[in-house]
C-alpha cells in the first residue's frame, strides 16, 4: 500500500497565528518542528499498518517548509514550489491519501481558515457548496480514483472533511475558540492520536471521493479589484461586482484554473486596502 501525506501547516498541533506559517517570522522554525512531529506521527502509524511507501508533499506556501533531516527515514518528501498538482503532487503514484496540519475554508470559522490565499477570498463553491482546500482535493484525488483515509486539524476541520471523506480518519489537535485562538493540546497527545488513527486507517480503504462534472467555481472576493485581475484567465467571468465563476470538465482542470484566479487575485491588492 502506497500512501501520500499531502501536509500544511495552519492545521498542525499547536498552530494559531499567522507568524506560525509565515516563511522567516518569528514562529516559523518553531512551527516547523510541530509539523515534523505531526507527520512523523503519520509515517509511523502507517508503517505499523503495513504501508510498503510513504511519500510526504509539502503543500504549504511555498512548499519549503519540511525539515529533511527530521524525517521518518522510511519516508520521502516532495520539497519545492513548482508542482504541476500542487498540494496533491503524487497523487497519480499512490494508493491513499492523507491530509495533515488542513483547516477550513475562507468565510468560515477555524483556525487560520482561508482558502489558498490568506486574504481576499471570501468563500468558494463547487457546483454550489462551500469547498474548503480539503474538499477540492478530495475531489481531485477522486478523479485518480484515491481515497482519503486520513485528516488532521482542528475540531471545525474535521467537521468537514466527515462530509467530504466520511469513511476516514479524524484527529483533531485543537479546538478553535476564534480564528486565532484555540485550546491546543500536547505534541505528545496528539502524535500518539495521530499515529493510532493513521494505523487504523489503512484497514478502513473504502472507495474514493467520486463526483461527475462538469464543475463550476464560483470564487467570491472581499473588493472588487480582484474580478477585473482574475477575469483575464480564459473562461473565467464575472457573476457580480465580487465575484467570478468558471466550469470545467473535469477537477483536475477546474483545480488548475482556480489555482489561476487565486494567483491573479492576490497579486491584485494591495498591503493596507487589499
Amino acid at each position: 500500500m502506497r500512501v501520500l501525506i499531502s501536509v500544511d501547516m495552519e492545521g498542525l498541533t499547536g498552530v494559531t497565528c499567522p507568524e506560525d506559517c509565515e516563511y522567516g517570522a518569528t514562529r516559523w522554525e518553531s512551527a516547523r518542528q510541530l509539523m515534523m512531529g505531526d507527520v512523523n506521527a503519520a509515517v509511523e502509524g502507517f508503517f505499523d499498518a503495513g504501508a510498503s511507501e510513504v511519500v510526504v508533499n509539502d503543500a504549504h506556501s511555498s512548499k519549503r517548509n519540511l525539515i529533511l533531516s527530521e524525517l521518518d527515514p522510511r519516508a520521502s518528501a516532495i520539497i519545492g514550489t513548482h508542482k504541476r498538482w500542487g498540494m496533491l503532487q503524487g497523487i497519480a503514484d499512490t494508493d491513499v491519501v492523507a491530509f495533515v496540519g488542513y483547516h477550513t475554508g475562507a468565510g468560515h470559522q477555524g483556525i487560520l481558515a482561508h482558502t489558498y490565499i490568506g486574504e481576499t477570498i471570501r468563500d468558494v463553491h463547487i457546483n454550489g457548496v462551500s469547498s474548503s482546500e480539503g474538499r477540492m482535493n478530495g475531489l481531485v484525488a477522486g478523479e485518480f480514483d484515491v481515497p482519503v483515509v486520513l485528516v488532521t486539524g482542528d475540531d471545525l476541520t474535521c467537521f468537514d472533511a466527515a462530509t467530504y471523506a466520511p469513511e476516514a480518519k479524524l484527529v483533531a489537535v485543537k479546538y478553535c475558540i476564534d480564528r486565532y485562538t484555540a485550546r491546543c493540546l500536547t505534541p505528545s497527545v496528539t502524535a500518539a492520536r495521530i499515529t493510532d488513527a493513521a494505523r487504523d486507517s489503512l484497514a478502513l480503504v473504502t472507495a474514493p471521493m467520486a463526483l461527475a462534472g462538469p464543475f463550476t467555481y464560483e470564487v467570491f472576493f472581499d473588493a472588487a479589484n480582484p474580478v477585473m485581475a482574475s477575469t483575464a484567465v480564459p473562461g473565467v467571468e464575472a457573476t457580480s461586482e465580487t465575484s467570478v465563476a468558471f466550469t470545467l470538465p473535469t477537477m483536475r482542470e477546474a483545480i488548475r484554473c482556480f489555482k489561476a484566479v487565486s494567483t491573479m487575485a492576490s497579486a491584485s491588492t494591495e498591503p493596507e486596502y487589499g
